[in-house]
Parts: structure tokens; C-alpha cells; sequence
């Protein structure tokens, strides 16, 4: 007799969060300048999407910030509940504490802290304990990364933030930038020099409970090595990634999609019936040992769907 998903995500605690970072899928940024900003958070404009970042810092000129700002303001005060993910990404502390003193911003789910740093999260986690509601999504992007010692104390700091952590994010294009290099549109972020460094990402931040969001691909028009990225991004456990483009969206959740082979070993894995040891397909099995790999499978499957499908 087998068991039901559900059953695992009502007596496995950790599966809320992990259920809510599977969700956030491709996740789109979008400039706070856009003229349709309202429309794109409310899901009328981009259907289908699953999560997107409201962003305040990169994809803003400084020039511009007032009126992005502003624009952000007008459209938080008339947003509707959506299933869509909604998130702000602040340009610094300071934006963020000007974000969080908006009416409506209780209609977002989350913030994107930008260059994180354990001499910044300090002030980002003193303004978003204002609204203790939000999720946070630290991401990864300046030259701090490049020490392993560093990152472990990011982690030790992370434990005392007030506000729940759905993700790390990866800024992939400014650690790039601090090598002085550029992806090659044939080439993944796995054939760079940054793969070592997502490494140690993954080595620290994975056992201590953090789940790590894949950095962008930022090549419009080589959707292949797109593929081949998110491939290897599932292989490192990475099961959210950055979205410049809509085009890009069905690509990366395409790949998400399980295999019916790979689904059936997961269920077989998770019955309680199950051999201490077993063999499956040419595969030795050890619930054991597998069993965290076999719920974020099935996980995977039910928001997804089967790769011979449609997402479901």
C-alpha cells in the first residue's frame, strides 16, 4: 500500500516553506517603472506566471528611483489577492524601510534582499521585521561569496532574522561582473568559474535548512543551453530560478516536470511497505537514504506535472 503526497507534506513540518519555494518556479523580474505594473502583479498581464520580483535596484536608473517608488506606491494600493507570488526587491536598506511604511505592502508575499552582506543583514532585518509576514529572499552577489568562511558567518547571522527565509537567491551576473567575465551564450554557468563557488553555496547553506533559488540566464536566444542549465541546476537541487524574459518561463518550468520512471521509484521509496533495500530499474534502493530525495520528487511532480504532460 502506498501512501499519498499529502500525507507526507501533514506530518513532514519543513514542507511548508519547501512547498511555497517549488512554487515560486521562473521567477520574473519586472522594473518598478513599468507602466503596467498593476496589471502584471495582478496576473491580468502575464498569465501563467508563477512569482515575480517588483525590482527597485538594478533594473531602476537612480535617476528614476522617485518615480519608481512612486509607481510601486500607486500600485500596492490597488492590488487584489492573487495566487501569484509577489515580491519587492528594495535597492538598499534605507528603500526598504520607506516599502514597508507603504499601505498595501501586506499584499506582497516577500522582499528580495539585494548584496547581502553580514554587515548589511542587520538594518534589512531591523525594517523588515516591521511586517513580520513577509518572507525574505537574501541574495548572493558581492565579493563575500568568494570566502568560505564568510559565508558560514552569513549563515550563523541568517538564524536571528526575525522574518522567515523562503530562499538564498544567487546573483550570478555581479559575481561574474567581480571576475571581470561574461557567459558565453553557448556555455552554462556550471562551465565557469562560478561553479566552485555555487559549491560552497550549496555546502553551506543546504544543511542548515536554506533553499537556494539558480541564478539568470541572461541569453535570450539559445533556449538549448538554457535547458542544459536548469538540467544541471536540478541536479545541484536548485529548484527556483531567475526569469529575464517571459520567453524564458516555459523553458526553465518545462524542465521542472518529473520523469513517470522517476516518479514511480519515489513512491516506491516512500511506501511503508517498502524493503529496507531494494532494487528498481538496474537502481539499488535504501529508503533510509532516500527518502528526502523521493518527497522533493513527488513534490516536483504534483506542482509540475509528468514530463510526457502538461504542467499540472
Amino acid at each position: 500500500m502506498t501512501t499519498s503526497l499529502s500525507h507526507y507534506l501533514a506530518t513532514t513540518g519543513n514542507h511548508r516553506p519547501i512547498r511555497r519555494y517549488f512554487s515560486l518556479g521562473a521567477t520574473l523580474y519586472v522594473p518598478s517603472t513599468h507602466p503596467d505594473l498593476a496589471t502584471i502583479l495582478g496576473g491580468e498581464k502575464l498569465t501563467g506566471l508563477r512569482s515575480l520580483v517588483i525590482c527597485t535596484e538594478d533594473a531602476v536608473h537612480e535617476r528614476d528611483l522617485p518615480r519608481a517608488l512612486a509607481n510601486l506606491r500607486r500600485t500596492l494600493g490597488v492590488l487584489a489577492p492573487r495566487p501569484l507570488l509577489r515580491f519587492v526587491r528594495p535597492r538598499n536598506p534605507e528603500i526598504l524601510r520607506q516599502i514597508v511604511e507603504m499601505p498595501g505592502v501586506d499584499r506582497l508575499d516577500g522582499v528580495v534582499l539585494p548584496k547581502v552582506t553580514t554587515e548589511n543583514l542587520a538594518l534589512y532585518a531591523e525594517y523588515a521585521a516591521r511586517c513580520p509576514g513577509l518572507w525574505l529572499m537574501p541574495t548572493l552577489e558581492t565579493e563575500m561569496v568568494f570566502e568560505r568562511q564568510s559565508l558560514e558567518q552569513l549563515r550563523d547571522s541568517l538564524a536571528h532574522v526575525v522574518n522567515p527565509i523562503l530562499c538564498l537567491r544567487v546573483g550570478g551576473n555581479d559575481l561574474l561582473n567581480l571576475l571581470g567575465l561574461r557567459r558565453s551564450p553557448t556555455l552554462t554557468l556550471y562551465d565557469t568559474p562560478l561553479r566552485g563557488i555555487l559549491n560552497d553555496i550549496i555546502l553551506v547553506f543546504r544543511p542548515a535548512g536554506y533553499e537556494i533559488a539558480a541564478p539568470v540566464f541572461d541569453i535570450l536566444d539559445s533556449p538549448t543551453t538554457l535547458a542544459r542549465e536548469v538540467a544541471l541546476d536540478i541536479h545541484h537541487g536548485l529548484l527556483s530560478k531567475t526569469a529575464i524574459h517571459p520567453v524564458q518561463i516555459p523553458v526553465i518550468e518545462g524542465a521542472y516536470r518529473v520523469d513517470p520512471e522517476e516518479q514511480s521509484l519515489a513512491r516506491r521509496i516512500l511506501d511503508p511497505q517498502a524493503g529496507a533495500v531494494f532494487r528498481h530499474g538496474g537502481q539499488m534502493c535504501e529508503p533510509a537514504t532516500h527518502r528526502n530525495w523521493a518527497e522533493r520528487l513527488l513534490l516536483r511532480a504534483d506542482l509540475y506535472g509528468l514530463s510526457e504532460e502538461g504542467p499540472s
